[in-house]
Order: structure tokens, then C-alpha cells, then sequence
């Protein structure tokens, strides 16, 4: 049986002191990749017992549950964040994609440690699929804030539409990698995919100063 509380404290721990021993600017970048594996952590909580309160299966609650509870909690610190500080644009949207890193590789360890890491496809498909997916949804959000941060009634309006659209494509994520077949293949490359397409293409880069 996996703790995934004691894995949390082992991860976390040296994180925390980190926290406590470096500048300004470091110290916010790695409180909001713990800030992220402290939600990954509440989230694993939250979807288990709604997901025993819904009398469902472990496959159901990751089509149904999962994607609102884990996008849900992985916003909660950057509104905190913005609620408490009132920061600048660059520092919101800086915390949204280390909230999401956080996130996922408190998720993917917790993963490998119950299924182990023996198989290097397995291992492959959870980074560059599933770990994907929550960089692909933290980048998202973030491009979203960046043009609606400068006024507050958008800055609301807009984080819940995003926070509706990272919902919905974590949701199909999780239906097609729980499928067969092509499907499964087609589903997992999604994210990754997404990834290159924003690297590969010109863009108008964003302007944080």
C-alpha cells in the first residue's frame, strides 16, 4: 500500500527549507511548486471521497471527478496568491505553470511508486502524456491571464472560462487514455503535441516587464 502522505513529506520537506533559505524571487517560484504538490495532494482526498460518496469506480471519478477537483485545486493557491499579494502580471503567470509542475510531479510519483517504473514506455507515456497534460492546462491559464489581467472584472470573468476549458480537455484526456488502441495512442500524444505546436510555431512572445 502506497502513503502518499509520507511521499509528500519526502518531497515536500527539502522543498520547504528551501523556501525558507533563499531570496525573494526564488523562494515564490518553489513556495508555488509546493503550493502544487500540496493541491495534488488535497486533490487525491477530495476525488476519493466524492468518489465514495458517488458510489463509483476509480475509472468513472477519473472521467467525472477528477478533472474538476484537480483543475479546481490547482487554481485555488494562484487566487489566494492574487487575493492576499495583489501581484504584479509576471508573477501570477509565472506561479500558474510552477503550480502545474508541482502538480504533476507529485502526481507522477506518487503513480510510478503504485505501478512501479520497470517499463520504460509506461514511464514515457506518464511524463510526456498524463504529466504533459497539466503543463499543457498551467500554460493555458497562463495565456489567458496574461491578456485579460488588466482589468479585474476580466481577470474573473476570464479564470473561470479557462478554468471551464481546462476542465473539459483534462476530462477528454482521461476517456481517451482510459480507452484501447489507437485511441489510447491518439489521446496521449494530445498533450505533448500541443506542447510542440506552441514551440514550433511563431507567436507573439509575452511581455512580462
Amino acid at each position: 500500500m502506497t502513503y502518499i502522505e509520507n511521499i509528500y513529506i519526502c518531497l515536500a520537506s527539502p522543498i520547504l527549507l528551501a523556501v525558507l533559505c533563499l531570496h525573494k524571487e526564488e523562494r515564490r517560484s518553489l513556495a508555488f511548486l509546493l503550493a502544487g504538490m500540496t493541491a495534488c495532494l488535497f486533490s487525491a482526498y477530495i476525488s476519493s471521497f466524492l468518489a465514495g460518496v458517488a458510489g463509483i469506480d476509480q475509472t468513472e471519478a477519473a472521467w467525472e471527478i477528477a478533472p474538476v477537483v484537480e483543475e479546481i485545486m490547482k487554481l485555488l493557491p494562484l487566487v489566494l496568491f492574487v487575493m492576499v499579494f495583489e501581484p504584479e502580471k509576471k508573477e501570477a503567470i509565472t506561479g500558474t505553470l510552477f503550480i502545474a509542475v508541482g502538480f504533476t510531479t507529485f502526481e507522477n510519483v506518487c503513480f510510478l511508486t503504485s505501478y512501479g517504473s520497470a517499463e520504460l514506455l509506461r514511464v514515457l507515456i506518464r511524463g510526456f502524456g498524463t504529466g504533459a497534460l497539466h503543463v499543457v492546462c498551467g500554460m493555458i491559464v497562463s495565456v489567458g491571464l496574461y491578456y485579460l489581467w488588466d482589468q479585474a472584472w476580466l481577470r474573473v470573468v476570464g479564470a473561470f472560462t479557462l478554468l471551464c476549458f481546462v476542465i473539459t480537455l483534462h476530462a477528454i484526456f482521461n476517456i481517451l487514455v482510459n480507452q484501447t488502441g489507437a485511441v489510447f495512442w491518439i489521446g496521449s500524444a494530445i498533450p505533448i503535441s500541443i506542447i510542440i505546436a506552441y514551440l514550433a510555431f511563431p507567436r507573439k512572445r509575452m511581455n512580462l516587464s
